[in-house]
C-alpha cells in the first residue's frame, strides 16, 4: 500500500479524534467537500471543520473503507457513515468518495464528494 492510501485510512480510523484526523494535513493542506460547500485549510481550519460535524453527529465513524486507487502520490476510496443526527434524531447514512493528494508524507488535498439529498433529509427537521 503507498503512502496516499495509508494516509487516508489512517484519517478514516482517527475522525473521532479531530486533532489526530487534522494532524494528518501539511500546514496548507486542505479538506473540501464540494457538493457541500465545504472548505478548510490548515490543521486548525480542519480540526474545527471536523469538530463541528461530531458534534452535529456524535457517533460518526468512517466503515466500510474501499480503496479502488492506489498511487505514489494519490489514493482515491469509498466508506460509508451510519449515525444519529443530534438535532433530528434522523440516520444519517451516506457513502463518500473521497481523492487524496499527498505531498512529502502528509495530506495536501482531501476532497470528498457525498449525497447531499441523503444529506437534507437527516439534517432538516421535518
Amino acid at each position: 500500500m503507498n503512502i496516499p492510501a495509508q494516509l487516508l485510512q489512517r484519517y478514516l480510523d482517527s475522525i473521532r479524534d479531530p486533532a489526530a484526523a487534522a494532524a494528518l494535513f501539511s500546514a496548507d493542506g486542505v479538506l473540501e467537500l464540494p457538493t457541500v460547500q465545504a472548505r478548510a485549510q490548515g490543521p486548525a481550519a480542519i480540526e474545527a471543520l471536523i469538530h463541528g460535524l461530531l458534534a452535529k453527529v456524535p457517533d460518526f465513524r468512517f466503515k466500510d473503507v474501499q480503496i479502488f486507487i492506489d498511487t505514489p502520490d494519490q489514493a482515491f476510496g469509498e466508506y460509508s457513515v451510519e449515525a444519529q443526527v443530534a438535532a433530528t434524531g434522523k440516520i444519517y447514512k451516506q457513502t463518500y468518495a473521497g481523492r487524496l493528494v499527498a505531498e512529502g508524507g502528509r495530506i495536501r488535498l482531501l476532497r470528498e464528494a457525498l449525497d447531499t439529498a441523503a444529506a437534507a433529509r437527516a439534517f432538516s427537521p421535518d
